[in-house]
């Protein structure tokens, strides 16, 4: 599989995303992790844009904590896949890959169906 790079556009992202997303995620810790810690990312992201808006740096620096906790999880919980993440290529294709990924692409494997899927498959390897 190719990797992201800068030159992408959102939707091709997300696109090249989805292709690997179940390769990737595969291990049970590792979609246990997710399952719990994605929304703690996403509600992290609202408190720090929320707590920059109202200047509540208090806020801010709780979601700053609440986003960093959470993928610092989701990358120990990467270490157990199979198959690891592609490396990032720079910061922005960090953002980029980590904001794609936490409000669409992960929401859309479990709204999907492919969380389920992948769980139990994992139960039976």
């Amino acid at each position: 599989m190719a990797r992201a790079s800068e030159t992408m556009s959102v939707s091709e992202l997300l696109r090249w995303q989805w292709a690997g997303y179940p390769r990737y995620h595969q291990s049970r810790v590792n979609l246990l992790l997710h399952i719990i810690v994605v929304p703690v990312f996403l509600l992290g992201n609202i408190a720090l844009v929320a707590g920059i808006a109202r200047a509540s740096w208090g806020m801010g620096a709780g979601g700053a904590i609440s986003m960093v906790t959470s993928m610092a999880l989701q990358g120990l919980g990467h270490r157990r896949e199979p198959v690891p993440p592609e490396p990032f290529t720079s910061g922005l294709n960090a953002l980029l890959r980590i904001l794609c990924e936490q409000w669409v692409t992960f929401p859309r494997f479990v709204v999907s169906g492919g969380w389920y899927h992948a769980w139990r498959q994992a139960s039976s390897a």
